[in-house]
């Protein structure tokens, strides 16, 4: 076993990305796959729908800042969490002097990888150096996007971030999907679908999660989507998700 490490993130806030970091890891789990969620998000949103403890012991801020190993907990079955915390909003300026910072996350997953099918690391919504140190330790990025004119102005910045990363740092780097949240079937959805398909190719996922009420109530439930409302829109969409997201990892 040698993890496949995944950062989703979107510099846009509001797509969807820790609503999809907790759905695509608890399916995964369910089907059986050994899955560490990362939260480096100072709002704690992952971590919060997976515990409920709005102030852990440690947090990921003092395995970046402190040299601390990564506090692991686990949530579930075949489900483990890096839990964040308030102090992560400084993290930024904390991380600023020390050697080789875009590397740090990269460094402390090392010795982890082999208990693990996937790592999945949320990311906040920006593109400074907490994500950068994500995107360092990644095989993939993720992209969950709306299907809005406006969440799309902003892929080419994302573009050239993942592109800087792979040219200097992370070279195995690539973007491994691109899906839609809060989808409907207007028809400016529709359109920004096919902009985005002609950007993207066969990245962008065939699958896509319908807006729906189960996925906004879900994380004050703490319970994943497939506990809290299992015929919901939202279960059969992530779901279907996963599965895509490992035949495509398949057939690589």
């Amino acid at each position: 076993m040698n993890a496949k490490v995944i950062t989703i993130a979107n510099h846009k806030g509001g797509v969807g990305k820790t609503t999809s970091t907790a759905s695509i890891g608890a399916g995964l789990a369910i089907l059986g796959k050994h899955v560490l969620l990362i939260d480096l998000d100072a709002q704690q949103n992952l971590s919060f729908t997976q515990t409920k403890n709005e102030d852990p012991e440690t947090s990921v801020y003092d395995s970046l800042v402190k040299d601390m190993p990564l506090p692991i907990v686990n949530v579930r079955e075949n489900l483990d969490l890096v839990p964040a915390s308030l102090e992560l909003a400084r993290a930024e300026i904390d991380m600023a002097t020390k050697i080789a910072r875009e590397g740090i996350l990269k460094s402390l997953l090392e010795e982890h990888l082999d208990k693990y099918d996937y790592v999945l690391i949320d990311c906040p919504p920006s593109l400074g150096i907490v994500t950068t140190n994500a995107l360092v330790a990644s095989d993939e990025l993720f992209i969950p996007l709306t299907a809005e004119a406006l969440p799309l102005k902003g892929l080419t910045m994302l573009d050239d971030v993942v592109n800087e990363v792979r040219k200097r740092v992370n070279p195995k780097l690539e973007i491994g999907a691109v899906f839609f949240t809060r989808f409907n079937n207007r028809k400016l959805n529709k359109e920004v679908v096919t902009m985005v398909a002609n950007r993207y190719g066969d990245k962008v996922l065939n699958t896509k999660i319908r807006e729906n009420i189960s996925l906004a109530e879900m994380p004050l439930s703490g319970q994943s989507i497939f506990e809290y409302d299992p015929k919901s829109n939202g279960a059969t969409d992530y779901m279907a998700l996963v599965n895509e997201l490992i035949a495509k990892n398949r057939n690589r």
